[in-house]
């Protein structure tokens, strides 16, 4: 492995959308020198007017060409763009000696460019937001806990549920509030999800038809699966000797949500790509995201385990959290989580190569340490 590049100090922030908030502010705390990159020069210092960051961020107009010549070997580039984009800023930052970093799960186009990284001594820190991000912390500690208590060798069965959502603070006849781009909620939506259930694997094809009451201290909310659960038992570290009862990751909506949907479903059965993106563009309009709505994030996630003598443990997390006048509840979570992965870059304790928020259960504990003290608040359980 090439030795780590040193950071420079110097951090790239592009997008400014709903999930900026004061995360950037701390960087700008802690960076040496800050660049805010948005769709113009002008929309970016207008964020920074918003997030009252003028003066401690520079403004700069956003092109990969024109982020590329800025790009000197030690700077951190940190993207809140779609997905699909990572891969070619990745690929820009590779070619600069640069270090890289986004909220995202870790697409099959930046997984090739990991080699290439860990060459050149270049972190690529990936999946440090909310969820992901905050999700995998908290079943890293949970799996720690219950492998200390239980044993890595006993055999054991588990139920493993993680689940997330934004979600409006006064619930409405919708029971939606967009927190991210309506195109990407729809999207993610007509993509199948993969879980274990009883014991086996599952596929919903339409995921929303697998939606089920869920109990969260006491409060009623519907979740359903999203996405590919099944890598995440090897990612979460569950010994091989425990087998699983249920293993879900999703998404969690307000009581109603299904009901009030009825008729997205109905056009995400039959419509094809240019009437979704129509549909997205509708719903933008018909349910605007405003600066007087306030947004709640809650992100539950817990495991217990049961051995065949009659052994159980349980544990979980809580975070339920209600956004205020100054950001959303949203932005805070994703912006700060990413903003601890950045100023761990900036540290250099962070190895090149592919990096996510949690790796092992010793770096959950920390960062959970660093969240708390960062006003991202969040409750612990734990039964045995």
């Amino acid at each position: 492995m090439t030795d780590l590049v040193p950071a420079s100090g110097t951090v790239h922030w592009i997008g400014a959308g709903l999930s900026t908030g004061s995360g950037l502010a701390r960087l700008c705390e802690t960076a040496g020198r800050v660049r805010l990159w948005h769709r113009t020069e002008e929309r970016a210092a207008e964020a920074l007017d918003r997030l009252d960051l003028a003066g401690r961020a520079e403004p700069r107009a956003y092109t990969l060409d024109a982020l590329t010549a800025e790009l000197a070997p030690g700077d951190v580039v940190v993207s809140m763009l779609p997905a699909p984009e990572h891969a070619a800023i990745l690929a820009a930052c590779l070619r600069k000696k640069a270090h890289f970093a986004c909220s995202s799960y870790v697409s099959d186009a930046v997984l090739e460019q990991v080699p290439v990284a860990v060459k050149a001594g270049i972190v690529v820190l990936t999946e440090a937001g909310l969820d992901p991000g905050i999700d995998h912390l908290f079943a890293h500690s949970l799996v720690a806990r219950a492998r200390e208590a239980i044993g890595d060798g006993t055999a054991a069965s588990y139920g493993l549920t993680s689940y997330c959502g934004g979600v409006p603070a006064v619930p409405n006849a919708f029971r939606y509030r967009f927190s991210w781009a309506p195109a990407g909620v729809l999207n993610a939506l007509r993509s199948p999800a993969r879980y274990l259930e009883d014991g086996r694997e599952t596929t919903a094809d339409r995921p929303w038809e697998a939606t089920r009451r869920h109990v969260v201290e006491g409060e009623v909310f519907e979740v359903y699966p999203n996405r590919d659960s099944v890598p995440f038992v090897a990612q979460y570290g569950l010994p091989p000797a425990w087998g699983a009862r249920t293993f879900v990751r999703g998404t969690l909506r307000l009581e109603g949500w299904l009901r009030a949907w009825e008729d997205v479903f109905a056009e995400l059965r039959t419509g094809d790509d240019a009437r979704i993106a129509a549909l997205a563009e509708e719903l933008a309009a018909k349910y605007p995201t405003t600066d007087a709505d306030r947004d709640r994030v809650v992100l539950a996630v817990s495991l217990d385990v049961r051995d065949g003598a009659g052994k159980e443990w349980s544990g979980g997390y809580l975070l339920d959290l209600v956004g205020d006048e100054e950001e959303s509840a949203m932005a805070r979570c994703v912006s700060r989580t990413l903003a601890l992965g950045v100023r761990h870059v900036l540290e250099g304790s962070l190895p090149p190569g592919l990096n996510r928020a949690a790796e092992t259960a010793a770096r959950s504990e920390e960062w959970l340490g660093e969240l708390a003290r960062e006003r991202v608040h969040f409750t612990l359980r734990v039964d045995q």
